[in-house]
This record gives C-alpha cells, sequence and structure tokens, in this order.
C-alpha cells in the first residue's frame, strides 16, 4: 500500500494515499470524521473523464498513522505539502470538504499556494465555525463540548447519530440509505479517538477570517443551504466575500454530505470549474440529468 513519511512538529507520520490516473491532478482532502474513500462518487467519474485524482488519509484517520499530540491545522497543512512535494505534482486543484477547507486555506496561506493552479472549498468550515460575539451565525461551543463528552463516553453512537444529521435523515426526509448510513460509521469508525476529539477541537476554534484575502487562485465555494453541521451563514457566506473573485454557488436545499446526495451535480461543478474555470453559480438542475464527458479536454454539460 502507498504511504508517504511526513514530518511534522518533529514527528514523522505515516500518511496514506491512492494515487489514480496520469494528468490534470486532483487532490481530495477528507472532511470529519470520514476518510478518503468518502470521494468514490467523485474519483470514479472523473477518473473516466481522464483527471488525476489523488486522495489521502488525515493524521488519526483511515489507514494513516496517528500522532498522539500534533493535529493542529498547521501539522495538516504540513502533511498536504508533504504529499504535493512527494508527488511532485504541478498545476494542482486542491479540493477540501469540511474540515479539509481548512487545510486548503492553511496550505495557501504557510505555504504561498505552492504548485497549486485552483481550490474548491466544499461544505467548508473556512473562515470560523465557533460563535463568539463577532461570529454570531457561528455554533455554540457548549455543542461542541457536548460532541466531546459523547465521543469520549460512546463515540460509536456518536458516529451513528451524526451520520443522520450529516445527510439530513429524520421522520420526514431520508435522502440516503440504510446502506449510505452504514457505510459512513465504517469509515468513521476508523478513526482513533484521539485524532476525532483533536481535530474537532482544531476545525470548531481556528480563525481563518485574516487569511482568506491572500488565497490569489481561482477559488470555487460550494455549499448546500440546508447544511445543520456546518452553518452557511458562518461560513462560505462569509467566505464568498472574503476570497477575492470567488465563486459561490449554494445547493438548494442540500445538507452537509452532498457529496452523496447531490453527487453527480458536485461532480460536474468540480470537473466543469477545473477545465473551464467557471462554474454557472446560478444554474438550476434536475437531479440525473448530468453527463460527464470522456475526455478531460471538454468542459462537463448538463443533458438537455
Amino acid at each position: 500500500m502507498p504511504y508517504l513519511k511526513c514530518k511534522s512538529n518533529n514527528e514523522i507520520i505515516q500518511i496514506y494515499y491512492e494515487d489514480l490516473g496520469e494528468t490534470n491532478p486532483v487532490v481530495f482532502i477528507h472532511g470529519w470524521p470520514l476518510t478518503h474513500a468518502m470521494w468514490e462518487y467523485q474519483i470514479t467519474p472523473m477518473r473516466e473523464a481522464g483527471f488525476r485524482c489523488i486522495a489521502y488519509d488525515r493524521r488519526g484517520f483511515g489507514k494513516s498513522e496517528q500522532s498522539l499530540n500534533n493535529y493542529s491545522y498547521d501539522d495538516l497543512a504540513d502533511d498536504l505539502k508533504c504529499l504535493l512535494d512527494e508527488l511532485n505534482l504541478e498545476n494542482v486543484t486542491l479540493i477540501g470538504f469540511s474540515m479539509g477547507g481548512g487545510e486548503v486555506v492553511r496550505y495557501c496561506t504557510k505555504y504561498n499556494c505552492e504548485r497549486v493552479s485552483k481550490i474548491i472549498l466544499v461544505s467548508s468550515v473556512v473562515p470560523y465555525m465557533l460563535k463568539t460575539d463577532d461570529n454570531a451565525d457561528g455554533v455554540a461551543i457548549e455543542e461542541f463540548q457536548e460532541f466531546d463528552n459523547n465521543i469520549r463516553q460512546d463515540r460509536a453512537g456518536f458516529l451513528q447519530e451524526f451520520a443522520k444529521h450529516f445527510y439530513g435523515v429524520n421522520f420526514i426526509s431520508r435522502p440516503v440509505s440504510q446502506g449510505i448510513l452504514d457505510w459512513t460509521f465504517s469509515l468513521a469508525s476508523t478513526a482513533s479517538q484521539k485524532a476525532t476529539l483533536a481535530c474537532m477541537q482544531s476545525f470548531a476554534q481556528t480563525d481563518f477570517r485574516n487569511e482568506l484575502a491572500s488565497i490569489k487562485v481561482p477559488t470555487l465555494i460550494i455549499h448546500g443551504d440546508s447544511d445543520k453541521t456546518v452553518p452557511i451563514k458562518a461560513t462560505s457566506e462569509v467566505a464568498a466575500t472574503l476570497i477575492p473573485g470567488a465563486f459561490y454557488k449554494v445547493y438548494d436545499g442540500a445538507p452537509h454530505g452532498l457529496f452523496i446526495t447531490d453527487k453527480e451535480r458536485l461532480t460536474n461543478d468540480i470537473a466543469s470549474f477545473i477545465t473551464s474555470g467557471t462554474v454557472d453559480v446560478n444554474e438550476t438542475y434536475i437531479s440525473g440529468d448530468v453527463d460527464i464527458l470522456p475526455s478531460n479536454e471538454e468542459a462537463l454539460v448538463t443533458r438537455d
């Protein structure tokens, strides 16, 4: 299995990754508390369309080695740099989902977006999740404290309930199958308890607001307006005003886990932005009406 030895804070961690394809590199960064495998519904069609798809497990998650203490965004950005450098990638598109959006931003501000041509933030925690006097739409610290307690007392039970919240499952709406919920739990359960707790602290309390103005590469921001996990008003709505020239696309009715509920639309928007550098932020969409073209030389299209 492919591993990289990545160093941060005088600690060497083995990071598991997959590298599929040859040209037009795209690096997928997973969300909390999942693994790189969450991206399979984007990676398979994008590989078939000719993209080189690279995905890795964050330290402490999936098949990567865990650290005892080092889970700050500086550490996580160092792991991302290690991947880009070791694979000698150029003209990369970075895609960060949820917590992964923080890695993308911290990498760009710490390393001046080296090797990167575009970034895409999906359901991202950027710029600031925590509710404070100057961030009234954020999540109250008490909610994160409750998460912490539940993870310490019964992590498996917490993850099963969290998966429902993640996809907007309730008594009235069931947008994903039981199979998807079980699969999501299976991915999340591979993380260590320590990594789950420490990374929650990182994405809950890291303030990226002063970093976003320095991002100079083309940026696409995508977020569902029914996201109950990462509130859109405190995150992507603000990020869209702080990142110069960012494209901002809101998915009507989509929950946090839109990489499943809106998988065709998301894949289409990602590939279209990579190939053309733009995306129709006002596009209307009917589920299932998206085709991915067989060549990465062409933009993706919606069927009539």
